[in-house]
C-alpha cells in the first residue's frame, strides 16, 4: 500500500499547489469568480465535466450498476442529458449576460426584488451539495488510511477550502483539469476494464446474472422520469453550473465545449454501470450497493493502479465540492450579504476589496460545510431536499424568464415561493424521498408563476430593454445588474 500512499499524497499536495499557484492569477472579482471569462474550449470542457461529475456519479454510479446493472446509469446520464440541453438551447445566452449568479439573471431579467428570495434558495441548495459531497471524503480515506471518520472529513474539506480560498476560481479551474485527466485515466481507462476482464467478460456477466441486469429500462419509468426531472432540470439552473458556463471566453465555447463536456457524461455514466455490473458478478452479496466501488478497487486493482484509482474517486470528489463550495460563497455574499449590506448602509457604497470579500466568505462557507458534514450521518435524504427545492422552486421564474417575455417579477415571487411551499409540505405529508413532492411542486410554481404573471402589470420596458442589450452581449463586468422599477 505503500505506493498506492504516495500517489495519493502527491496528489493532494498537488491540489494545494495549484492553489498557490492560482491565488497569483486570481486579482480582480471577475478572475476570482469566474476565471475573468476567459476559458477556452479544452479547460472549459474539462472543467465543466469534473463539476458535474462528483462522487455521487462515480461511487453511487457504481452502486446503482451493482443494484440495477446497466439501467443503472440513468442518473448519471440524466446529468449529461441536462448538461447538453444547458449547452445547446441556454449557455451562449447565460454567457452574455455578464452576470455572477442566478439570482443576479432574475434580478436583471424581472427588475429586482426577486433575487433576495432566489439567493436564500440557491444558497441551501449549494451548501447541501458542498456537504453531501464533503461527507463523501469519510468514505475515501477511510479505505486509503483507515482514519476517523470525523478527521477524514477534516482533511478532505480542508485541503477543498485551502485551494479554493487561495485562489478562487482560477485554482479551481486548474484543480478540475487535473481531476479530469485522473477521473478519465483511473474509472474509464483502468477500472472499466480491468474490472469486466476480472469479472469474466460480458459473456460470463450475462450468464451469471438475471437478464434484467441488461435491460437498458430495467431500473423503472417512474425512477427514469424522476431522473430526468430534478437532474436534468436541475442542471439547467444550479448556481454550480451557471458559473462554470460564465467562465467561457466565448458564446461558441460556451456551447460546445458543454456540448463535449454533456457527451463526456454520458460515456462516463455507461462506465460506472459496466464496473457495478462487474461487481455484482465478483462480490454478489454485498450488504451495501454504495461499497461496490471501494470494494472492486481494494480486491481486484494492483498496486499503484488502486492508488490511481482511488485518486480518482477522490478529484470526483473534490471538483463537485470545490465547485459547490465556491457557488455557496459567492450567492451568500453577492445575493445576500451585500442586499443586506446595502438595506442597512441605505444605498451607501463605501468601497472595498471584492476578492478579499468573497475570499473570506469562501472561507467561512468552507468551515461551516466541514462543521456540518461532521454532524450529519446520512447525505441521501439533504441532497434530495437541496435539488427537490431548487427544480420545485427556481426551475419555473429562471426558464420563464428566459423564454416568456409576459413573466412579471411577482409572478417569479409567487413561482419560487408557492413552489418551495409545496415541496415543503408534500416532504411532510409523504416522505423526504417520495418522488411526489417535485412533481406537486413544479406544477404549483407554474400556475403561481403564470397565474400571477397574468394577473399583475407587465414588465416595464426599459427593464426589458435594459434585458434584450444584455441578452446581446452590450455589457461589461462592471455594469450593474438591474434597472429597478
Amino acid at each position: 500500500m505503500a505506493v498506492d500512499y504516495a500517489v495519493i499524497v502527491v496528489y493532494m499536495a498537488g491540489m494545494l499547489g495549484m492553489g498557490w499557484w492560482g491565488m497569483r492569477r486570481a486579482k480582480s472579482k471577475s478572475e476570482f469568480l469566474v476565471a475573468g471569462r476567459r476559458l477556452g474550449p479544452w479547460m472549459y470542457s474539462g472543467t465543466m465535466a469534473a463539476i458535474v461529475l462528483g462522487g455521487a456519479s462515480t461511487i453511487s454510479g457504481v452502486g446503482l450498476g451493482y443494484k440495477h446493472g446497466l439501467s443503472g446509469a440513468w442518473m448519471v446520464l440524466a446529468i449529461g442529458l441536462g448538461l447538453l440541453a444547458l449547452s445547446v438551447f441556454f449557455s451562449a445566452r447565460i454567457a452574455r449576460l455578464k452576470v455572477y449568479t442566478v439570482s443576479e439573471m432574475l434580478d436583471l431579467r424581472y427588475g429586482g426584488k426577486a433575487g433576495l428570495v432566489s439567493g436564500v434558495v440557491m444558497w441551501a441548495y449549494t451548501l447541501m451539495l458542498a456537504v453531501t459531497s464533503t461527507i463523501a471524503y469519510a468514505t475515501i480515506f477511510n479505505v486509503l488510511f483507515d482514519v476517523d471518520r470525523t478527521w477524514a472529513i477534516v482533511l478532505g474539506g480542508s485541503i477543498v477550502v485551502a485551494y479554493s480560498t487561495l485562489g478562487g476560481m482560477w485554482s479551481i479551474t486548474l484543480t478540475d483539469m487535473v481531476q479530469f485527466v485522473v477521473k478519465t485515466v483511473g474509472v474509464l481507462l483502468l477500472l472499466m476494464p480491468i474490472a469486466v476482464v476480472k469479472a469474466g467478460g460480458f459473456a460470463q456477466m450475462k450468464a451469471q446474472l438475471p437478464n434484467e441486469y441488461f435491460d437498458p429500462l430495467g431500473v423503472g419509468g417512474e425512477v427514469i422520469f424522476t431522473y430526468v426531472l430534478v437532474y436534468t432540470f436541475g442542471m439547467l439552473i444550479g448556481q454550480d453550473i451557471w458559473q462554470r458556463v460564465f467562465t467561457a471566453r466565448s458564446d461558441r465555447t460556451a456551447r460546445w465545449g458543454g456540448t463535449a463536456a454533456g457527451t463526456y457524461c454520458l460515456v462516463y455514466a455507461l462506465a460506472g454501470a459496466v464496473i457495478g455490473t462487474a461487481a455484482r458478478v465478483l462480490f454478489p452479496k454485498l450488504g451495501n450497493p454504495e461499497d461496490a466501488f471501494a470494494t472492486i478497487v481494494k480486491e481486484e486493482l494492483p498496486v499503484g493502479v488502486r492508488g490511481l484509482v482511488l485518486a480518482a474517486a477522490l478529484a470526483a470528489v473534490m471538483s463537485t465540492s470545490s465547485g459547490a463550495l465556491i457557488a455557496s460563497a459567492t450567492v451568500a455574499n453577492n445575493d445576500i450579504w451585500a442586499r443586506l449590506r446595502g438595506a442597512v448602509r441605505k444605498g451607501d457604497a463605501a468601497p472595498h476589496d471584492e476578492v478579499k470579500g468573497n475570499r473570506m466568505f469562501i472561507l467561512i462557507m468552507g468551515v461551516a460545510v466541514i462543521v456540518i458534514a461532521i454532524q450529519l450521518s446520512t447525505v441521501l435524504e439533504g441532497l434530495t431536499v437541496a435539488y427537490d427545492l431548487l427544480v420545485g422552486g427556481l426551475l419555473v421564474p429562471v426558464l420563464g424568464g428566459l423564454l416568456w417575455t409576459r413573466g412579471t417579477v411577482y409572478g417569479a415571487l409567487a413561482g419560487v415561493v408557492g413552489g418551495g411551499a409545496v415541496v415543503l409540505a408534500m416532504m411532510w405529508k409523504y416522505s423526504i424521498m417520495a418522488n411526489e413532492p417535485v412533481y406537486y411542486g413544479l406544477l404549483a410554481s407554474l400556475a403561481a408563476y403564470v397565474v400571477v404573471s397574468l394577473a399583475t402589470e407587465p414588465t416595464d420596458p426599459a427593464i426589458l430593454a435594459n434585458w434584450r442589450r444584455r441578452l446581446a452581449g452590450e455589457a461589461s463586468d462592471d455594469e450593474p445588474v438591474a434597472v429597478h422599477s
